[in-house]
């Protein structure tokens, strides 16, 4: 059941890959559209290989087999994407990932240094800024540590650095998890607006059923070493699998859907 397409309305298009750690394989023959523009959420139980499929396509890790195309090129099998393919993608891992011995603005400086190295530094401050102000943070963010900023501070700062060199596809490792539902629903909102006004395709990794319902414009559920399914949510949840009965049918995806949609 799962969507392939081909041609240029792809952001992202895998084939046939299998990523094996010694003899547990992770995934065997997955295949996976990702369309420009769009918000495609991620899921899958606990060791289904969310995060290694997301590194697989960043080209950060070599995969046993399979071919992987972002934005029209192909990365290659045993190597990493070449420096114009990192500057059109911006990631964001858990908790930020910030450095921690560096400024908020300072962190959001290191991407834009190292794919322009000659920019004049009073550029690159005011680009740091802007995109600190672009995620809802206030000015005085940029001169903190990691280390003085509440989780969803960091959250955010981490996306703007994510954001830096304004970047088409945008790849988020559980953006929300570890923040209240209030901050969760304020990042949910953050993203939603950016992705339109920005005009971005984002991979989106989550178990956040309140996620999925509020921003995702399909989804993808890897199971079985494979994409199970992926379409929209009102047909993905009503795939006959136990993990996807459970978890979309369970307690939280109940109350997650009604939360999730007008007039309920």
């Amino acid at each position: 059941m799962t969507e392939l397409e081909s041609g240029a309305d792809l952001a992202v298009k895998v084939r046939g890959l299998r990523n094996q750690f010694g003899s547990t394989v992770v995934h065997q023959g997955l295949d996976l559209d990702v369309r420009r523009g769009e918000i495609l959420g991620v899921v899958g139980g606990s060791g289904s290989g969310k995060s290694v499929l997301m590194r697989a396509i960043l080209g950060l890790r070599r995969p046993q087999a399979g071919t992987i195309e972002v934005l029209g090129e192909r990365i290659d099998r045993g190597t990493s994407a070449d420096s114009l393919l990192r500057r059109r993608t911006g990631v964001l891992f858990q908790d930020g990932a910030l450095f921690s011995s560096l400024t908020v603005r300072e962190n959001v400086e290191v991407p834009i240094k190292t794919h322009y190295p000659d920019m004049p530094l009073s550029l690159r401050r005011d680009l740091a800024r802007l995109k600190i102000r672009m995620v809802g943070l206030p000015t005085t963010a940029g001169g903190k540590l990691p280390s003085e900023l509440s989780g969803g501070m960091r959250k955010r700062a981490g996306l703007a650095r994510a954001l830096a060199v304004d970047p088409e596809l945008l790849f988020l490792d559980e953006p929300t998890a570890g923040l209240d539902p209030i901050g969760a629903a304020a990042f949910d909102e953050l993203l939603r607006t950016l992705s339109q006004a920005l005009g971005l395709t984002v991979f989106l990794i989550t178990h956040d059923l309140d996620t999925l319902y509020a921003i995702c414009d399909r989804l993808a559920v890897i199971a079985d070493g494979r994409i199970l399914v992926s379409g929209p949510l009102s047909e993905v949840e009503g795939f006959e699998h136990d993990w996807v009965q459970d978890y979309f049918h369970g307690p939280r995806g109940r109350a997650a859907s009604g939360a999730g949609r007008p007039g309920s």
